[in-house]
């Protein structure tokens, strides 16, 4: 599976597992980025087209590092004038883990299992009120 994203007026390729080095994004490292401008999504053969972006579909990764890339020189002459100017330029990037490509099937099983789990932790709380109310009832009447 690998989904294309736009990101930095720039496309990617992207899949799961893969680390692709974006220009400067406003992240730290260590955090969760989520890019929401999918342009194409392929799974299996199934190819989803998006108009201009794929509906229900996110790519998420992890920033791995900030840093600079080789410098490359800017020389810029002036001929028969003897005016020379040498300049260097480092551009900027943030190197990205791609952590999963998320399309709307997925979602829908992730949510439906987080709250399977939401509901078994509230049914318990709510066994324990119950039997914190009957013994406090329980309690009142003994006392009268």
């Amino acid at each position: 599976m690998y989904a294309i994203i736009e990101s930095c007026g720039r496309q990617y390729k992207v899949a799961e597992g893969d680390v692709v080095f974006f220009e400067k994004l406003e992240a730290e490292e260590g955090k969760k980025v989520t890019f929401d401008n999918v342009v194409l999504v392929s799974d299996d053969g199934k190819v989803q087209v998006g108009n201009p972006y794929v509906k229900g579909v996110k790519v998420e990764g992890k920033v791995v590092a900030h840093g600079k890339h080789k410098k490359i020189v800017v020389f810029k002459m002036k001929a028969k004038k003897n005016e020379r100017t040498k300049q260097g330029h480092r551009q900027p990037y943030t190197k990205v883990e791609i952590t999963s490509v998320m399309t709307g099937a997925k979602k829908a099983e992730t949510k439906t299992v987080e709250t399977k789990k939401a509901d078994t932790t509230k049914v318990v709380e709510k066994k324990e009120t119950v039997t914190a109310k009957a013994s406090n009832k329980s309690e009142a009447k003994a006392n009268a």
